[in-house]
């Protein structure tokens, strides 16, 4: 169990300074021209668990017609998601970038109401945490929201529809190909906007290279698969909590490594947001123990 948890903890690591790499990235490259090469490096990244996946027990769900019908939704969801959260790193930071893309996780249940999914108590009481630590950290005294972070909300819907349609077919593909497929889906739909709205080098692509390979590989391929062989182990409730622990390490990334700095009340929206993604994630029975426990 500490080994699993020790994995997922690695896993978020590698997620949350990816905000970092992609900041950077930028710095050279437009934003869907980034997201084409990373998710293309991405899937290339995770063409060898495919292969071991099936050589090891067969993949399910590999026939065309599958992979079209499940790849393609999924994938577009993905560009939708990772397009407005590379757009608005354009006008916010990376640390804010990292705590409100995690309001995903209290999106997600929902979002499952019209999906007819159950949602408890704390879900609702998280999610009005959350949304008052956004206004701390977005919106400022003169009651205005910066551009990017109106981005980042708007795809956090996004990311929470990907998560939910993830689920959705993950009965019907084994998980890794899905990734591989949605990675594909995504890269390519970036990359071709990419040449219609902004200018493509090879030298601009040099040049944001170390960005790329950690976005592309190791936020991708190698993060993956910590995480597949970390929740096989893990208490599912650990795994998520341990899992938005991203965005805590997206604002120690933005803060150490580009200079970033972050007001009281920025931080205060931070430590809500954060709290609120927790309780949402608790069962209420936890944390009705944990109160009443002397």
């Amino acid at each position: 169990m500490l080994q699993a948890n020790g994995l997922l903890l690695l896993a978020a690591a590698i997620w949350g300074f990816g905000f970092v790499a992609q900041r950077l990235g930028l710095d050279s490259l437009g934003p869907f021209a980034f997201n084409g090469v990373r998710f293309l490096l991405g899937a290339l990244s995770l063409l060898p668990l495919v292969l071991w996946q099936k050589q090891r027990s067969g993949l399910k769900g590999a026939e065309f017609s599958t992979m079209w019908r499940a790849g393609l939704p999924v994938g577009m969801l993905l560009f939708i998601g990772a397009s407005l959260q590379q757009v608005a790193l354009l006008y916010t930071t990376a640390a804010k970038a990292g705590f409100i893309t995690g309001l995903y996780l209290v999106l997600v249940p929902l979002l499952g109401l019209w999906l007819r999914h159950k949602t408890s108590a704390n879900t609702w009481l998280g999610g009005l945490v959350a949304l008052l630590g956004l206004y701390f950290l977005s919106i400022d005294s003169a009651m205005q929201i910066n551009t990017g972070d109106l981005l980042l909300f708007a795809g956090a819907f996004f990311w929470a529809a990907h998560l939910l349609s993830i689920d959705h077919f993950a009965t019907k593909l084994t998980p890794v190909l899905l990734a591989l497929l949605q990675c594909l889906v995504c890269g390519v739909l970036s990359l071709g906007l990419a040449f219609v709205l902004e200018t493509v080098t090879f030298a601009a692509v040099a040049a944001a290279v170390w960005p790329l390979l950690y976005a592309g590989i190791l936020a991708t391929g190698v993060a993956y698969t910590l995480q597949i062989i970390g929740q096989r182990r893990a208490h599912p409730a650990h795994a998520a909590i341990i899992l938005s622990l991203e965005t805590v390490f997206a604002a120690v990334g933005g803060v150490w490594l580009l200079g970033e700095t972050l007001t009281v009340r920025a931080l205060s929206g931070c430590a809500l947001m954060l709290f609120g993604m927790l309780l949402s994630q608790l069962p209420l029975r936890w944390l009705l123990r944990a109160w009443h426990k002397p």
